[in-house]
């Protein structure tokens, strides 16, 4: 029986896990909460507990594999497989999470940060379509990315490679938590939509949903802004037109420095589809030096939420025979 990959998908309140063939099928994926209560000395244990169980409903054991790949927020070390500062897990210390699993399971594993291993699986089963030179952004609470430059995740000297989110768009800008001024992820994350919402809410005064939304002092989301855009909402078009161009802004810098040749675009913020991706394909040819507008071509992503586990689950490929597949 051929081997198979295990991957790890770690987020803030769920786990998600899968089985997955060398060929990037999922055989069998499932999740469970994120237990991130005392320092988050459970989630480690409950990742082990979840992938035996399961190893064992299916009828595997550990020779059935070739070995489990990771994605995890905060700074990863990857090659001591520790992970140091993921806040939203309440891991404040170094935890040895890759020795703890591997012990446990009786198989290697390697670690990478979620949104890496997020484009990993864009690049290898989703809109990456078979090109060499990908650049992944995900819009979802946060900006995050990741760089694949001739078949091969860039990491960069520091693990800092990436971090599109912190592209400044807006010199003094709004203060973002990384401590400096005008990020992209102030302006291009769920949060970031509302909050240009409601700063062009308060100067405008023609009719509009989201301006009674906000003085009402009623909940509004991304999702919110761009359905009643989609629906001809004055204020909310405006809105989406200025994210559009920090986005477009943002994508041109990265398609100028390494004209991919797909930079594909997901989280949750790109559900909104064309509504999105077309204003800021707009802003970004307005942007490009003429060859990158040329070539480098703008797309939604595709594999949704599967795109972690697919990816991290690809860094396992290395355990076949060494050949590394999208490191270094």
């Amino acid at each position: 029986m051929a081997k198979k990959l295990i991957g790890i998908d770690l987020g803030g309140t769920t786990v998600k896990f899968a089985f997955i063939d060398t060929k990037g099928n999922v055989l069998t994926k499932w999740r469970i909460p994120t237990n991130i209560s005392e320092h988050g000395s459970h989630i480690v244990p409950d990742m082990i507990k979840s992938i035996s169980d399961q190893m064992r409903k299916d009828d595997y054991n550990a020779s059935d594999f070739y070995g489990i790949g990771m994605g995890t927020p905060g700074a990863v070390n990857r090659e001591k497989r520790t992970v140091v500062g993921a806040y939203n897990l309440n891991w404040d210390i170094v935890q040895p999470v890759g020795a703890t699993i591997s012990a446990n399971l009786n198989l290697p594993i390697l670690i990478d940060n979620d949104a890496n291993s997020a484009a990993l699986g864009e690049y290898w089963k989703g809109a990456g379509d078979k090109a060499k030179d990908v650049v992944f952004i995900t819009l979802g609470t946060g900006v995050g990315g990741g760089v694949i430059a001739n078949g091969k995740l860039v990491h960069g000297i520091n693990g800092g490679a990436g971090e599109v989110g912190h592209i400044t768009v807006v010199p003094n800008g709004y203060q973002c938590t990384c401590g400096k001024r005008g990020c992209l992820e102030q302006y291009a994350s769920a949060t970031g939509v509302v909050h240009i919402a409601k700063d062009m809410a308060k100067k405008f005064t023609g009719h509009s949903r989201i301006k009674e939304l906000i003085d009402g002092d009623e909940d509004l989301s991304s999702k919110m802004v761009f359905f009643l855009a989609d629906n001809g909402d004055i204020l909310a078009n405006q809105i989406v037109d200025r994210v559009c161009s920090y986005l477009g802004l943002a994508l041109s810098h990265i398609g100028n420095t390494l004209n991919p040749e797909n930079i594909i675009i997901g989280g949750g913020v790109s559900n909104a589809g064309n509504t999105l991706l077309q204003p800021t394909t707009r802003y970004f040819q307005e942007n490009a030096f003429p060859s990158v507008r040329d070539s480098t071509r703008l797309k939604l992503a595709q594999l949704g939420n599967d795109a972690g586990i697919i990816g991290a689950a690809s860094l396992a490929l290395q355990f076949r025979n060494n050949q590394p597949f999208g490191t270094k």
